[in-house]
């Protein structure tokens, strides 16, 4: 690992590892510490440049020879669902959605163990006890919260006690100008529902109900079949070498 100050602020690069989404090659990360009474003010710049969070560490990749990550936010004020996306919406009218302190609990822990042996038995966080689920989603020094997806019950309109099982949730940063996925889940047995689709959906509109022009969506990497989705949300703008750059 190497060390990088930059005005005034430390910065490390890792040593090359497999590359999770371009078979063949590798990737490194820079990466910096989220931390104390200024944690917030650097995630808002460090995002508007490429930056993703986890838990308290702001990195983005830095690979030899390659930029095939590029980072991709939605134009909140302009976006119009397509027509597979309106059903989508129309297909869950049954859930809500409502957010929370990022506190973790049992069952949220439940269904992100659930996630994971079902879609991701062989990836990096495979091996999560409910210890380090609690600190993936408390351990913040930024502004985050928790959305979770219930079914509606017969008086959620009025009262959230009514709300049934949980179905899916997304771990999300506020920024002054928008919302940042930081992960998501939801139940694999729901796939007819698209939750992960439903998820970027909401989290649209609920940055249009709080003014904020974007939705960060993290890496878009062409060629990788797992981020290709992202691409769908349009307009929206990519990180490229010239800046923010819309896509329609």
């Amino acid at each position: 690992m190497t060390k990088v100050t930059q005005d005034h602020h430390q910065f490390y690069l890792t040593a090359p590892t497999p590359c999770p989404y371009l078979p063949g090659l590798k990737e490194r990360k820079v990466f910096t510490h989220l931390v104390g009474s200024h944690a917030g003010a650097l995630n808002e710049v460090l995002s508007q440049g490429g930056f993703r969070r986890s838990q308290s560490i702001a990195y983005r990749p830095a690979c030899d020879g390659c930029s095939a990550c590029i980072s991709v936010r939605i134009v909140v004020d302009e976006f119009k669902p397509s027509q597979n996306m309106r059903r989508v919406l129309r297909h869950n009218t049954d859930l809500v959605g409502r957010h929370r302190a990022a506190e973790a609990s049992s069952e949220q822990y439940s269904l992100f163990r659930h996630y994971l042996e079902s879609r991701h038995a062989e990836g990096g966080m495979a091996q999560m006890s409910v210890l380090d689920y609690a600190l993936m989603v408390e351990d913040s020094h930024v502004e985050t919260m928790l959305v979770e997806y219930r079914r509606r019950g017969p008086d959620s309109a009025f009262s959230e006690k009514s709300d049934g099982d949980l179905v899916g949730c997304a771990l999300t940063d506020v920024l002054s100008d928008g919302l940042s996925m930081v992960y998501s889940f939801y139940d694999p047995g729901e796939t007819a529902r698209s939750m992960g689709t439903l998820m970027i959906l909401e989290h649209v509109e609920r940055a249009r109900r709080m003014g904020k022009p974007y939705v960060y969506l993290g890496y878009w990497v062409d060629g990788s079949g797992k981020m290709g989705y992202k691409a769908r949300f349009l307009p929206q703008e990519r990180l490229l070498p010239q800046g923010w750059t819309r896509f329609d």
